[in-house]
Order: C-alpha cells, then structure tokens, then sequence
C-alpha cells in the first residue's frame, strides 16, 4: 500500500515548523522567499519602489497569521506571492482612494488624449527606461492609476470598486493621468 503525499510535503513541514515556533525554521522560510516576493512586488511598482520593502514585511506577516491555512496544494513561493499580489492590489487601492489633493481639478470636461506612438523613434527598451522616469514624475494617484489599468489590465469599474470612487471618478483620473503623463512624455523627450 503506497502512502499519497501532498505535492509540496517540503513545504508542509516547513510550515508546521515555523507554527510550533521554530525561529529558525521561519528564518529559513525568509531567506528562501524573501527575493522571490520583494522582486515581484517591486516590479508591479516600479519605478516608485518606495513602499517595496514595507510590503515585503506586510506579505511575511500576513503569512505567518495565515500559516494555519496552507494546505501544500501549491508551494509556499506561490502561496507567497499570491498574498504578495493582494498587497500590492491594497496599495493601489489606498492610493486611488487617498484624497487627490491638488492633482484633482473640479472640471468635468470630456479628455481627448492621443498616447505618443511607443512603437517608433525609440528602441524598446529606451522606451520603457523613458516610461519609467515619466511615471516616476507624475504624481503618485496618477502612476498609480495607469499601472493598475495598464500593467494589471484593470478596468475602470474594477478600479472604481476596489477604490470606493465612482466609475466616472476614476475615468477622470485615468484620463488626467494619460493627458500629464504624454504631456510629460513629450517635455522630457524635448519636443512638444
């Protein structure tokens, strides 16, 4: 009679080490997977990378209260970084739901934005360095913004649920984010 085991046992008894309070099992849990979780999450905020290291301790806390519910069905890297994904969703939450401040104006006016065309001019990967300094530039709601609707594919009725602003609010955002960040695109390019 053969014994069934779970796919990830490794990982099973390296939870049930770190629950019976072995320090150094939770210590061999970090250094196994610390890396792993600050280089997703850093890049899903790139380039403001400022909150990666406080997310980082957010995902290790979250874990080791969580620790009960692992169940070894998928390793616990994975397991990691899908409590990294949804920090990362309540960081972009918290951002879109902060107050905008000054960057918000009261016009409701309907924005026509043309994106300049990426695909010319500049090589790939000039682009993306270019994209980077831009969104760095902008003001944190609206990077932000146009991360969670760009890089994760979120729509606006998604962002506007997660956020608590209404659909529209946040298609007003995203469009004051495009029209700064091709305005930004073109100044720091040295055209307009």
């Amino acid at each position: 009679m053969t014994t069934l085991t779970k796919p990830h046992q490794i990982d099973l008894e390296l939870a049930a080490a770190i629950l019976a309070r072995d320090r150094k099992a939770t210590a061999r849990l970090v250094e196994l997977h610390a890396d792993a979780v600050q280089r997703y999450i850093w890049r899903r905020l790139a380039p403001r990378t400022d909150p990666v290291d406080d997310l980082v301790q957010e995902v290790f806390v979250a874990a080791w209260k969580a620790l009960r519910t692992y169940s070894g069905d998928a390793s616990l890297q994975t397991w990691l970084l899908g409590i990294a994904r949804n920090k990362v969703e309540d960081h972009y939450r918290r951002t879109l739901a902060a107050p905008l401040e000054s960057i918000e104006s009261e016009d409701d006016a309907t924005w026509s934005v043309d994106l300049p065309d990426m695909t010319t001019g500049l090589e790939q990967e000039q682009q993306a360095e270019h994209a980077a300094r831009v969104l760095t530039s902008l003001p944190e709601a609206y990077a932000a913004a146009l991360r969670w609707r760009y890089w994760d594919g979120r729509t606006a009725r998604e962002m506007a649920a997660a956020s608590g602003r209404t659909e529209k609010a946040v298609e007003r955002l995203l469009a004051r984010a495009r029209e700064q960040f091709k305005a930004r695109w073109l100044e720091m390019k040295g055209g307009r």
